[in-house]
């Protein structure tokens, strides 16, 4: 494991105490009753699954069964588009390879501010986090603040962040990726679908990512003045649950469209799902649950088919 457990174990539990991070149960799945009665084959989804079927709004999609590694759906997968906020994942990916202190304190400053597009933020300067409150909120709240602070505080600096990430994209395989910033404002953070399934891999040995991108809120301490500041989860389906969410990001800009990946279990099916420029501020969520509609509804009919044919 990248993570040297044991350390980030002890500044986990200090870091729990101190910033009041409750423990965030796993969300239920869906009741019984709308699941199939077995799990299918991977292949036979993928064969017998209409795509016709989904009306997803995302120009880029992709489904992979991840316990088979089969794919049930793909949608320009390989096209190469600016991903946004999902850059954060590669950026906790970094920092947690580092081995930073997760305790250590940092300041917000005006070296953090977003001169790119503007964007606001509730980390007022001056405020000071932990690093894994730092993390937290970038994840979760997918804050750019935070990420600028991370990359700021990085040894090196934000130069060798960036880096950093491009190197660790090279490790994975990730051919068709790039890296300019550590919160993806920037339209040369680009990537292709199936490369962010090698980062959704990849993610699955660092524990801590789970977390800190699936907790629906994220309290953390401002230790400028002892006060607690609150944020919520960016991915409305972490709130629901009907969701069994394992790890999670959402992005947003002009050029990315809005974007999100995950890892998931339907019908106790361990998914990734990575949908890019989607159309509509909801479309991305609206298409997540297409999906799953449209997951359990073929393994239904191929039970049928399995059960009236005797084969498929």
């Amino acid at each position: 494991m990248p993570v040297a457990v044991k350390e980030i174990t002890s500044v986990v539990v200090i870091a729990i105490t101190l910033t009041q991070i409750p423990a965030f149960a796993q969300n239920p799945t869906t009741s019984p009753a709308q699941q199939p009665t077995q799990i299918v084959p991977a292949a036979l989804i993928a064969r017998h699954g209409n795509p016709n079927r989904l009306f997803l709004r995302s120009s880029v999609a992709l489904i992979i069964d991840e316990r088979e590694g089969v794919t049930l759906h793909k949608r320009n997968a390989d096209e190469p588009r600016p991903i946004a906020s999902l850059t954060k994942l590669m950026t906790a990916l970094v920092i947690l390879d580092a081995n930073l202190s997760l305790a250590e304190k940092i300041e917000i400053t005006q070296a953090d501010r977003d001169h790119l597009r503007g964007t606001k933020s509730r980390l007022h300067y001056g405020t000071v986090l932990t690093r894994l409150d730092m993390l937290h909120v970038a994840l979760a709240a997918s804050d750019n603040r935070a990420a600028a602070a991370l990359a700021r505080t990085y040894p090196g600096g934000r130069d060798e962040m960036i880096t950093a990430m491009n190197a660790k994209a090279r490790e994975l395989g990730m051919t068709n990726s790039r890296f300019a910033d550590p919160s993806g404002l920037h339209s040369g953070n680009v990537s292709t679908a199936n490369d962010l399934a090698k980062l959704i891999a990849a993610a699955r040995d660092y524990w801590l990512l789970r977390v800190l991108t699936t907790s629906r809120k994220v309290i953390a301490t401002n230790w400028e003045d002892n006060k607690l500041i609150g944020f919520r989860n960016t991915n409305r389906l972490v709130h629901r649950d009907s969701w069994d969410i394992e790890l999670s990001k959402t992005g947003y800009t002009a050029a990315a469209g809005n974007c999100l990946l995950m890892r998931t279990t339907i019908a106790n099916r361990p998914l990734v799902i990575i949908l890019l420029n989607s159309r509509g501020k909801l479309s991305k969520f609206g298409d997540s649950n297409r999906i799953r509609k449209w997951l359990i509804n073929t393994e239904l009919r191929v039970q049928s088919l399995k059960v009236s044919s005797g084969s498929v």
